[in-house]
């Protein structure tokens, strides 16, 4: 799969002028237009959804840091072997935490990471999301709360988790590739 961005062989479809300068704009920030939106460019109105709810859960209003997001992503995407949100949002992890080893254990197992207990708690939340939704009773919410998350902080975190779930799932059963650049970002 050298070079390509997934097992599909979908064409770029026509862009619309918001969604070119939002690629210029990632070009400008990252260095690189992140091939997850590539994949999506098939369809302008798939990529501007995806885009709109990512930006919206990961950079927009909340009680979560950034950093608390990110998070998020790569536990879930840790027990989902997520190849592509395990590179891009490690990465991150690395960036926004200084700290190169953190964006490795949170890959490998977030619980060798030496961790706040909120953080503890609202990873650990993620995970149950993650593997056993149908389980998640009011002890669970409870416990995001002794650890001093608000109702909406459980809000984000659970529509964060979920939507990680979702595009761990496609990058699967797409093989969606990871940019080369962010195996060396942050280290």
């Amino acid at each position: 799969m050298t070079g390509k961005i997934s097992a599909l062989d979908l064409a770029s479809g026509e862009l619309s002028e918001p969604t070119k300068a939002y690629f210029a704009k990632c070009e400008e920030k990252l260095g690189l237009v992140p091939n997850v939106l590539k994949a999506y460019a098939f369809d302008d109105k798939k990529l501007r959804a995806f885009t709109d709810m990512y930006n919206d859960l990961m950079l927009g209003e909340s009680g979560l840091s950034k950093l608390d997001r990110e998070m998020i992503a790569v536990a879930v995407s840790s027990i989902n072997h997520c190849y592509y949100c395990l590179t891009a949002h490690g990465a991150a992890v690395r960036q926004l935490s200084g700290d190169p080893a953190l964006g490795e254990m949170m890959v490998m197992n977030f619980r060798a990471a030496a961790l706040s207990l909120r953080q503890t708690a609202m990873l650990e939340f993620a995970v149950k999301l993650t593997e056993e939704p149908a389980k998640i009773v009011e002890a669970d919410r409870a416990a995001l709360r002794k650890a001093g998350f608000s109702d909406r902080d459980i809000w984000d975190i659970a529509s964060t988790a979920a939507f990680f779930n979702m595009s761990n799932r496609v990058a699967a059963a797409i093989d969606m590739r990871p940019n080369d650049e962010y195996h060396a970002m942050a280290r």
